[in-house]
């Protein structure tokens, strides 16, 4: 026997498909709007499993989750997703990391753990946050992988399950709402 829970998160983010390709027999038109940058309101739902009942009579507190909304909201809402192998991302992000000195790419990790979910690009002291380009650089949330609903499903379930196992709690899906049409899951 087991028991379930989940958890709902919404933000605003921007990704590009830099690979979509599509099949003329099932697409009514063959426009690959998906490769344009674009945006969505992301909502994701965590689903939580677990075989006991804690002391409380919960699998976990939902507020076991702040820690996964405080992420989403410092880290990937209103940013622009984008594949480091991306061929735009020379061209969006390198380029203009180069051309200002002392910008750098820092991994970002999971709270608690050693996961290093994606990069983001650190300034220093060198850049005034208030600059236009300033503005620009830290739009970006860098990953390495083609940031489709489905990699993003999976992306959120590997960086909560070493997070959540530390409670003794399984992450057993992630949904990923694209649009409120649109959902990929995964499930580990």
């Amino acid at each position: 026997m087991s028991w379930k829970i989940s958890k709902q998160f919404n933000f605003a983010y921007g990704h590009r498909v830099w690979v979509q390709k599509l099949e003329k027999e099932f697409a009514l038109d063959r426009k690959c709007v998906c490769r344009h940058l674009h945006g969505h309101e992301a909502e994701v739902h965590v689903h939580l499993e677990g075989d006991e009942l804690d002391a409380q009579g919960m699998v976990t507190d939902f507020l076991h989750l702040s820690w996964l909304k405080k992420f989403f909201d410092e880290t990937v809402d209103h940013k622009f997703i984008i594949d480091k192998n991306d061929p735009l991302y020379r061209k969006l992000v390198e380029e203009n990391v180069r051309s200002h000195s002392g910008l750098r790419l820092v991994p970002v990790e999971v709270p608690g753990t050693d996961y290093v979910a994606g990069y983001v690009i650190d300034s220093g002291p060198h850049m005034d946050p208030n600059s236009p380009d300033w503005e620009y650089l830290e739009s970006f949330f860098i990953v390495d992988f083609i940031p489709t609903s489905e990699s993003l499903s999976k992306w959120v379930y590997d960086l909560a399950t070493p997070k959540m196992a530390k409670l003794g709690v399984k992450v057993a899906e992630v949904e990923w709402w694209e649009t409120p049409k649109s959902c990929s899951r995964y499930s580990g």
